[in-house]
């Protein structure tokens, strides 16, 4: 299979790539579930939750779209990581959920790299205040392991690679500052389809590739 060989080259490089399922049947998720891979991402909740229900248990689902605090609930007792919290209310409802379902659930904090208004995230300054009360145990809950964040749509590699290593400078901050001694915050989730080979350039962690590895979405 040509795109499982794709995912092998990739993780190659020790870069983790979430196969972006999103609109796609369960039919090719098996195909390269059979072939030997389990992380798989999806942008919406109903369909994450769909497709959870309808394939093997063993797979690590990672949330990777904008969270509605109402629909935390829905995912909290299987869900392997959410890259997208981008606010502090999120991080309290992820956090109040996990306790429920007795469970710790691993998150990214998702930075606004991109000046496009259709982009969510947070500002430096909001991660700094997050990552402080998480320091003091405010969430028992949750583990914050990274950041992540999408670079603005454009052809203009200049700006995607400012955006990328400003998310990483960021990243190397946040960790000197807070977290110098903490094993688990060690992920940076940047990167897709078009511009992963700039987010690897920056020190990405965890690509999120999706046409590449399933073709065009219609």
């Amino acid at each position: 299979m040509k795109n499982v060989t794709f995912l092998q080259n990739l993780e190659k490089k020790n870069v983790k790539v979430i196969a972006v399922s999103k609109t796609k049947p369960v039919e090719e998720i098996l195909k390269l579930y059979t072939a030997g891979y389990r992380d798989f991402g999806e942008n919406k909740v109903q369909e994450l939750v769909s497709k959870h229900e309808a394939l093997p248990k063993d797979i690590n689902w990672h949330m990777i779209g904008h969270l509605q605090k109402n629909k935390v609930k829905l995912i909290a007792p299987f869900i392997s990581l959410i890259h997208s919290v981008d606010s502090l209310e999120l991080l309290k409802t992820i956090d109040k959920y996990a306790k429920a379902n007795s469970r710790i659930i691993q998150v990214l904090l998702q930075v606004k790299i991109s000046k496009e208004d259709t982009k969510f995230g947070m500002e430096s300054n909001q991660l700094h205040e997050i990552i402080e009360l998480f320091t003091k145990h405010e969430f028992p809950n949750v583990l914050i392991c990274g950041l992540m964040g999408m670079a603005s749509f454009t052809d203009n590699e200049d700006q995607i690679n400012e955006e990328f290593s400003y998310l990483h400078d960021l990243f190397i901050d946040l960790r000197e500052v807070y977290l110098d001694q903490a094993y688990y915050f060690n992920e940076l989730s940047m990167g897709m389809s078009s511009d992963y080979e700039i987010a690897i350039e920056n020190g990405a962690t965890m690509v999120r590739i999706g046409t590449l590895i399933f073709g065009n979405r219609y």
